[in-house]
């Protein structure tokens, strides 16, 4: 597993880096399949001092990604919660493994990865490709929440439709369905 640690303004000195390889690099015992994982720490000058460090740290893997985003005051404050997130993340993906190999349903929908285009036309600035699979819509909550996404595009299993769920601002979900397609 390729462990990537950038720092946006700010300098990352070689303990931060250390502490950071010795907190994650445990993450390829846990997820074989891991490919890399990106750490991006961000020092902010916000009016409160609790959410001065940003830590951001991305798992890819053949199938799964998983973002983990936390703040504090202190540096390693914020590398502990994102490294605990991280593994709650983790555990939770080893216990969906877990059930569908006792017969639940298999994993869809997981993004193959961001595909650049040479000349985007006007106003794309990203595109992202991934397998639109059929899934119920709490898969789909799962999906966006574990991607730390504010909406999911996915075939609806029942109508094998897409639908379109999104995050309202009250924190609720809203499904966009099509009509006479």
């Amino acid at each position: 597993m390729e462990l990537l640690i950038t720092g946006k303004n700010m300098e990352l000195s070689p303990e931060v880096r250390s502490y950071i390889e010795r907190k994650l690099g445990k993450l390829g015992r846990y997820l074989p399949d891991t490919v890399e994982a990106r750490v991006e720490i961000f020092e902010e000058k916000t009016r409160s001092p609790q959410q001065h460090f940003v830590v951001q740290v991305i798992v890819n893997g053949s199938g799964t990604t998983l973002r983990s985003e936390e703040r504090a005051a202190d540096l390693f404050t914020a590398i502990n919660r994102v490294v605990a997130v991280t593994n709650r993340q983790i555990e939770h993906r080893k216990g969906k493994q877990n059930d569908r190999r006792k017969g639940g349903s298999p994993g869809r929908g997981k993004p193959d990865g961001e595909v650049g285009i040479a000349q985007p036309p006007a106003g794309v600035v990203k595109v992202k490709r991934f397998a639109v699979e059929p899934m119920p819509v709490e898969e789909a909550i799962y999906q966006m929440e574990t991607l730390g996404h504010d909406f999911f595009l996915f075939l609806d299993d029942d109508t094998e439709k897409l639908n379109l769920l999104y995050r309202r601002k009250d924190n609720n979900y809203g499904l966009i369905q099509p009509e006479g397609v």
